[in-house]
């Protein structure tokens, strides 16, 4: 695909930061400018800032396009594909048990403290799952934890009082 002027003034963009982050020396800072206003094309613009990192922070580049991009499409032109994100990582699930625990804390006073021993069962039983295989959910089993010993220390208190 042809070059914009455009493209090859980010180019130039990207080895000028190049250069003055130290990662060129003068010569190569102007050998590759040159070569860059020159640039026929994108490919040779992507050959010469490969090694760099593009844009603030050092940001790492972007990998090279796969030989299938390099083809002609369907109908003529050269594809370009634009730019390459990496994949989204799956959110991790929430324990089930850590949602069990927090319902029955939060229906204790419904239940009259009933509910407050699956509670604790259950926020223990989450904790130690969450530990071990990394889900979410941590939050929920301590709220489940702390509604459960609190509804059952206030039933006893109302039966060691009555």
């Amino acid at each position: 695909m042809l070059a914009s002027n455009s493209d090859r003034e980010r180019a130039v963009d990207v080895l000028r930061a190049a250069f003055a982050e130290g990662r060129l020396t003068k010569e190569e800072h102007d050998q590759r400018t040159g070569r860059a206003v020159a640039a026929r094309s994108i490919e040779e613009l992507q050959q010469l800032t490969a090694d760099l990192p593009h844009g603030p922070g050092g940001a790492a580049p972007t990998p090279a396009l796969p030989a299938a991009f390099h083809g002609r499409g369907q109908y003529g032109p050269p594809m370009y594909p634009g730019p390459v994100y990496p994949p989204l990582m799956p959110a991790r699930p929430t324990n089930s048990a850590a949602i069990g625990a927090l319902v029955c804390g939060l229906v204790t006073p419904i239940t009259l403290g009933i509910s407050g021993l699956p509670a604790i069962i259950l926020g223990h039983k989450a904790r130690s799952e969450i530990r071990r295989t990394g889900e979410r959910g941590d939050g929920s089993a301590v709220a489940g934890l702390a509604l459960g010993w609190l509804a059952l220390g206030i039933l006893l208190l109302v039966l060691i009082a009555s």
